[in-house]
């Protein structure tokens, strides 16, 4: 659900003073969402904490800009819990990337399911006869993202999951090393690299998130009374040890 987004973006700004930017579904700009909110107006906080409706030419414009972006290539499918990776057909923002010389950083995030029970999915929601005609009207009135995919990349229904809020728990974050496209614009037209590329920048994000969940197991201050306890009596309410590399 990109709750994790939040507290990456409060993190950057804090530590790095940079403003990272992430680019969202269209339907969270739409005027459903902004009459839907009266005194919260969702979009525009949404565009506060840096975010612009996914599209080509969104990406760009950042780029050109040298922006620092936020980018998950699974999109809504991938958003909204179906706890797998889907990356569309064509490694377009390889190229692009490598157009303008950017840096690469895959990372891998958890800690959604520390927070939150999932106690609808979209499977649920499909046994439900008024709700499946409404998500499949909803998603069918709203802007394709990938029309040119298939398969399970352009199934793209949009929901939100029924969540059980749990006793609060935390993400973790793990960034792998940057890779960097400065120089390699003429290589990446060849399909086969820009898709050797794409390949390892999915491996390396799929390797973050399987790390982060075996070595959450071993977090001695996963459970929410020992670190409460920890940040009682030893650091300051924004630090906190987790498990050894």
């Amino acid at each position: 659900m990109g709750l994790e987004l939040f507290s990456l973006i409060e993190e950057f700004l804090r530590e790095k003073q940079i403003m990272v930017c992430g680019v969202a579904h269209p339907v969270l700009f739409s005027e459903k969402v902004e009459s839907s909110s009266s005194e919260f107006f969702a979009p525009d906080w949404i565009a506060i904490m840096g975010a612009v409706p996914v599209a080509p030419s969104s990406l760009f414009k950042l780029l050109s800009t040298k922006s620092h972006i936020l980018l998950y290539p699974g999109g809504v499918r991938e958003a909204l819990h179906h706890k797998k990776l889907f990356r569309p057909n064509q490694p377009e923002f390889v190229r692009m990337t490598a157009r303008f010389g950017a840096t690469i950083v895959p990372f891998g995030a958890i800690g959604e399911d520390d927070m939150f029970e999932l106690a609808l999915d979209y499977n649920d929601y499909m046994k439900i006869p008024m709700l499946n005609d409404y998500i499949r009207d909803a998603s069918r009135k709203s802007m394709r993202i990938r029309d040119e995919s298939f398969g399970e990349v352009a199934s793209q229904d949009i929901f939100v999951p029924g969540i059980l809020p749990k006793i609060y728990g935390w993400f973790n974050y793990l960034f792998r090393k940057p890779i960097e496209t400065k120089g390699m614009e003429e290589a990446l037209k060849d399909k086969e690299n820009a898709k050797q590329l794409y390949d390892q920048i999915k491996y390396e994000v799929e390797s973050n998130i399987a790390y982060l969940l075996k070595k959450r197991e071993e977090d001695p201050y996963r459970n929410t009374l020992d670190r409460t306890l920890y940040r009682m009596l030893h650091s300051p309410l924004h630090e906190v040890p987790a498990f050894k590399p």
